[in-house]
């Protein structure tokens, strides 16, 4: 389900060096997964903006492309609604560490999240990590174990709760200064800053669409939105790529905050 990424070969303390140095730059994400990666082995991460019932916010995640309709557009679609690392945020809030099994309801197999949703996307096990912001919002990390049919250890829990005062300073350090508005994490026009600059290329339409994929809005949902079919979207999607040579949302989201930090 997830890109295979390398287990860092590196020390805790120059993980976690080279994510204070990451601090407002376009390699956070990665760089903050390569600290947390350090204290508990996992490949897989889908983070996310949660706010009061809201529907929540991409931010970043790994999900190998042919993955991302059944992991990602289902989850944002609605099955966010039924997800039970959401309600504990909900009932809550608050910086936390959390295990699937500590926050699932006892017939969690048996439910309408689980059948329409957990079961395909293929987990035997799930840590949620919970850091407030200044703005009222909460980023969620949804992490996997290496090996989808592997559990995390109680040893894994024990050091990211150790670490969890660490993340929340570095996640806060980063993320807050580009958040003071509606779009999450965005605090500016959206489409201006990716039709700047690296995205310059980009035509306004293609501005427009680029900037609703970042703010969470599946394929149906921006076709919708703006009034073309689900394929014309997803051919926009194919050119945005193919123009900024890259890959995935979690490029094109690493691009806007290159663009956003600039002077």
């Amino acid at each position: 389900m997830y890109l295979k990424t390398s287990l860092p070969s590196v020390t805790t303390e120059e993980a976690l060096g080279a994510a204070i140095d990451a601090v407002g730059r376009a390699e956070f994400m990665p760089a903050v997964l390569d600290y947390l990666r350090t204290l508990a082995p996992f490949h897989g991460c889908l983070a996310l903006l949660f706010e009061s019932d809201k529907r929540p916010v991409h931010v970043y995640d790994n999900v190998r492309a042919e993955r991302r309709a059944v992991v990602i557009d289902r989850y944002l679609d609605g099955a966010y609604l039924l997800d039970p690392f959401r309600e504990y945020f909900l009932n809550s809030r608050g910086d936390a560490v959390a295990r699937l099994r500590e926050v699932a309801p006892d017939r969690f197999r048996n439910s309408t999240y689980y059948q329409s949703y957990y079961s395909h996307i293929r987990l035997r096990d799930e840590i949620g990590l919970f850091v407030g912001l200044a703005n009222g919002k909460t980023l969620f990390f949804s992490i996997a174990p290496v090996d989808a049919e592997r559990e995390f250890s109680q040893g894994d829990v024990r050091a990211l709760r150790r670490a969890l005062p660490v993340l929340s300073a570095l996640c806060r350090r980063h993320f807050d200064r580009y958040d003071h508005g509606e779009a999450g994490t965005l605090s500016v026009n959206v489409e201006e800053v990716l039709t700047a600059g690296a995205g310059a290329c980009l035509s306004r339409r293609e501005g427009q669409i680029a900037a609703l994929i970042l703010k969470g809005h599946s394929t149906e949902a921006i076709a919708r939105l703006i009034g073309i079919s689900g394929g014309t979207v997803k051919l926009h999607r194919k050119n945005i790529y193919r123009k900024l040579h890259i890959s995935s949302q979690g490029e094109l989201f690493n691009l806007l905050l290159s663009e956003l930090a600039k002077p």
